[in-house]
């Protein structure tokens, strides 16, 4: 008898959650639907129209005023992106300034040489700082994505044919990319 007590309690409580599913799902449907009838809640196709024109043109002007935006915040960008550079450029040209002041009474030209030494190695160490290397091209095979031929000469030496003999310019590269070609003259 447990056997078919277990079944119809089983069956019982099948029945029981299935009218509470069917309350539920009665209950969702009327809140679903509205009391009032069905014709007066559908907007007319000019109704919807005019909230699709409306949300259009509200998301035209957004994407309009996030290119705008873009833009100028770009141009701005550009406009101060050397500001960091400038800025401590300005120590070496305040050294100039100070070496040029000294040095209009001063006839010790040992020292005037040394003091724009240390000037341009301060200077060039700043730029180190910032990324530029210098090019060593003097004695190097000539290569056309590093050097700019100004010229060929006659090679001094046989081994020194196809190489860089002179640099008129010395050649830069700012983090690993050439900044300026090195232009130099070429044994032939």
């Amino acid at each position: 008898m447990n056997k078919e007590e277990n079944r119809e309690q089983a069956a019982e409580a099948a029945a029981a959650e299935h009218d509470e599913n069917n309350q539920e799902q009665t209950a969702s449907e009327a809140e679903a639907t509205p009391e009032a009838p069905a014709q007066e809640e559908a907007p007319s196709a000019e109704q919807e129209l005019a909230v699709w024109k409306d949300k259009y043109l509200r998301l035209h002007a957004e994407f309009d005023n996030f290119r705008k935006r873009s833009h100028k915040e770009k141009a701005d960008l550009i406009a101060n992106a050397g500001a960091g550079v400038i800025k401590d450029l300005l120590p070496v040209v305040d050294d100039f300034d100070r070496a040029i002041a000294a040095n209009v009474d001063n006839q010790d030209i040992d020292a005037v040489k040394e003091g724009f030494v240390l000037i341009q190695q301060k200077m060039l160490n700043l730029l180190q700082q910032k990324g530029l290397t210098p090019m060593d091209s003097l004695g190097k095979p000539f290569d056309v994505d590093e050097h700019e031929a100004l010229t060929q000469i006659p090679a001094p030496t046989e081994d020194q044919k196809g190489k860089v003999v002179d640099v008129i310019e010395k050649g830069y590269l700012l983090n690993d990319r050439i900044l300026r070609y090195a232009k130099v003259v070429v044994g032939q």
